[in-house]
């Protein structure tokens, strides 16, 4: 099983979860109001009235097959629409209940 991490700006809310939803990975965690800033370029989301955007973060554990499709999917919303911001990271799940 791997755990899929993924923090976006809240614009691609609806795109992430169509894309969880069409490759059947029902199960997730979602945290509404994230803040941060990119490792390589854009815009910091803090939520603030210097920095006003936010990101929103899904955390969906499924089997290690689905993975590719689920990171293909995010790759094209985030070249869609690069300037908004969109990231995943793909985690081993050593035991899970």
């Amino acid at each position: 099983m791997k755990a899929v991490f993924i923090s976006f700006d809240q614009a691609h809310r609806e795109a992430v979860i169509a894309a969880l939803s069409s490759t059947m990975m029902r199960g997730f965690t979602m945290w509404e109001q994230t803040h941060g800033r990119g490792s390589e370029n854009g815009e910091p989301h803090y939520g603030s009235h210097a920095w006003p955007g936010e990101n929103s973060s899904i955390l969906s554990v499924c089997d290690d097959n689905k993975v590719p499709l689920i990171m293909e999917r995010l790759r094209k919303i985030d070249k869609d629409s690069p300037n908004l911001g969109l990231r995943a990271f793909v985690l081993p799940v050593e035991d899970a209940l």
